[in-house]
């Protein structure tokens, strides 16, 4: 089977590989030209599950507009969309080294919950799933907020941090989905996937 992968996240792109599903990529533009189908600016009063949801199906169903635009071959295309949950507040990705260390203050020596969404439009229709997953933190100090921040890794990712990179040492405990926490949890996209009958093995 092939598909089309509707994101740029390398983690993503590293996982589907990884399960043995060959894809190519639907780029949306971002920046001062982003496509405003996609815009992640959580609504007023928007929980975080709800926003989780609308981003990810967003993505899935612009992302087949752009590929009948572009008059390519039809194929499912795969959309997901990754945030965390702290005292019931969204937290997105970074805007600066300064925010990305104030998010990792508050993630210190607590548990949050990692909301991924996963969207696969396939002949116009929609199927999706959420993956919950909560992560706790050890008390991390400000040294090694500080080092871990100046090393850029926590710029473009959800919640300043990735669990598959130097911030695993931050990780006491998870209970979930540790590819729901990366940003796609294979096992329940594999099952999704043989929903629309598809079977990547």
């Amino acid at each position: 089977m092939r598909l089309y992968l509707a994101s740029r996240s390398p983690r993503r792109r590293e996982l589907l590989h990884q399960i043995g599903i060959d894809f190519d990529t639907v780029v949306f533009r971002d920046g001062i030209r982003a496509d405003s189908e996609t815009d992640e600016t959580p609504m007023a009063g928007e929980s975080p599950v709800d926003y989780v949801e609308r981003v990810a199906r967003a993505k899935a169903i612009h992302g087949l507009t752009i590929v009948e635009e572009r008059r390519l071959p039809m194929r499912p295309v795969l959309a997901a969309d990754t945030t965390l949950e702290l005292d019931g507040q969204i937290i997105g990705k970074p805007v600066d080294m300064a925010d990305a260390a104030a998010i990792l203050r508050r993630l210190s020596g607590r548990t949050h919950r990692v909301l991924t969404g996963v969207a696969i439009n396939h002949l116009r229709h929609t199927e999706y799933l959420l993956s919950t997953s909560e992560v706790t933190f050890r008390d991390i100090d400000d040294e090694e907020i500080r080092h871990y921040v100046i090393s850029g890794e926590p710029m473009d990712k959800a919640g300043a941090y990735g669990i598959q990179g130097r911030a695993g040492l931050f990780v006491a405990n998870l209970a979930g989905s540790y590819t729901g926490v990366m940003g796609l949890p294979v096992c329940e996209t594999g099952e999704l996937l043989k929903k629309l009958g598809f079977r990547p093995i």
